[in-house]
């Protein structure tokens, strides 16, 4: 027995170094989603290099958020809906899962839409066709999911790698102004407008959805019998976090430089992503254009899957329930298809999604921010006081940016 816990224990520590296909990287994709596109291709087209600093910020509290869900599925062996529903009264817990519906709501909106989009510029398909393609392939990576972790996430990342591969394509061509990058550091707005852009930048790459199914990705992973393992666990998806979500936060100032540097300033202006995909084949060439519409399609696709697991996530970890994944598709797939149908701008619509996205941060972050600092809950993996401190000062900037948000709009 002593025998077999020191080899279980040596692979956690030998994952250590290798978490290049880990649940990370599957979190991963749901921050360069097409809602991505959307908010950082029209912050970029619009106001330049203003809100690189909305970029930066959004990717290091990802990290701290993402390593949060990671860690409590690891300390407790439960999700974080599972341990709402454990720690919280039940009146709370049903209106958690409320919240979390709707968001599962606009995040397959932004999704189908993205998916949707890309076959329209790739292949002239009608959008409504497109978002039910879209959809069947989310249902073809549930099934390689089915085989086991390895193949979902090996899946999920080559398709990570097609988005990266598509930007710094435009990117290394496209070049970038250092100076105007530079002063895009320095947090500032311009105008009502920024805000609402900003604000669904923020609800595009911190994604309540993946927040709740990252734990869910390690709660019941690798040996951790006993603290020493779960301690080498820990260390494994810590650097899995900052190497995934590096390579997100890569992707996603690559959008918004290109963005700025070959986009902003032309006539007419650029206010949909059929318009950037021109933009770019205009200014870059042809394959530029192309990769663009690739790196999109596999954006949407891969999201697509990962939120449908989500949403499965979701459900059975408030509610104890589980429902066939193809009506819990319907669902969720329903509203986004109405969307379609009705003929709304799609790029509009993703950014309006996006929005919606981050006023339900709060309600993720914070209980995730209160259970993750009790021992109780937590044991030898509970919060440093720092790191708790840190959190909650994340948890409070999103929640002013919303209500600034909601009173700039009244206002206007």
């Amino acid at each position: 027995m002593l025998q077999r816990k020191k080899r279980l224990a040596g692979v956690a520590f030998v994952r250590g170094p290798l978490p290049l296909l880990g649940p990370a990287f599957v979190a991963a994709v749901a921050y360069i989603d097409p809602g991505n596109f959307a908010t950082n291709i029209t912050a970029g087209a619009r106001f330049g290099y203003l809100l690189v600093w909305v970029v930066i910020v959004s990717n290091l509290m990802a990290m701290l958020i993402q390593y949060l869900s990671a860690k409590a599925g690891i300390a407790t062996g439960r999700n974080l809906p599972e341990l709402c529903r454990d720690n919280f009264r039940p009146a709370v817990t049903r209106g958690l899962w409320v919240q979390a519906e709707l968001v599962a709501v606009a995040t397959d909106l932004a999704e189908v839409l993205g998916g949707a989009i890309a076959l329209r510029l790739l292949f002239g398909l009608p959008l409504l066709v497109g978002g039910l393609i879209t959809a069947v392939v989310a249902f073809a990576l549930l099934g390689v999911q089915s085989r086991g972790a390895r193949p979902f996430e090996l899946a999920i990342t080559g398709m990570l790698m097609v988005v990266l591969a598509g930007f710094l394509y435009s990117l290394v061509l496209g070049g970038i102004d250092t100076g105007a990058a530079a002063s895009g550091l320095v947090p500032r707005f311009d105008g009502a407008d920024s805000v609402m852009v900003a604000a669904g930048m923020l609800g595009a790459t911190v994604m309540p959805h993946v927040i709740y199914l990252h734990g869910a990705l390690t709660q019941n992973r690798y040996a951790r019998g006993t603290e020493r393992e779960r301690l080498a666990l820990l260390h494994s998806q810590r650097l899995d976090v900052v190497v995934a979500m590096s390579i997100a936060g890569l992707i996603n100032l690559s959008m918004l430089v290109v963005a700025a540097q070959v986009l902003s300033g032309i006539s007419p202006p650029v206010e949909t992503i059929e318009a950037a995909r021109d933009g770019l084949g205009v200014a870059l060439g042809h394959p530029a254009a192309v990769l663009f519409a690739l790196a999109l399609l596999a954006s949407g696709f891969a999201a697509s899957g990962v939120g449908t697991l989500a949403g499965q996530v979701v459900m059975q970890g408030f509610l104890q329930r589980r429902i066939p994944l193809v009506l819990r598709r319907l669902v969720t797939l329903a509203p986004a298809l109405v969307v379609i149908a009705a003929g709304v701008d799609p790029t509009r619509a993703l950014v309006i999604s996006q929005v919606v996205l981050s006023f339900g941060i709060p309600f993720v972050l914070i209980p995730l921010v209160l259970l993750t600092r009790r021992r109780d809950v937590m044991g030898a993996l509970v919060n440093r006081r720092s790191t708790t401190a840190v959190a909650a000062i994340v948890a409070g900037v999103i929640t002013l940016l919303n209500v600034t948000l909601i009173a700039l709009t009244v206002m206007s």
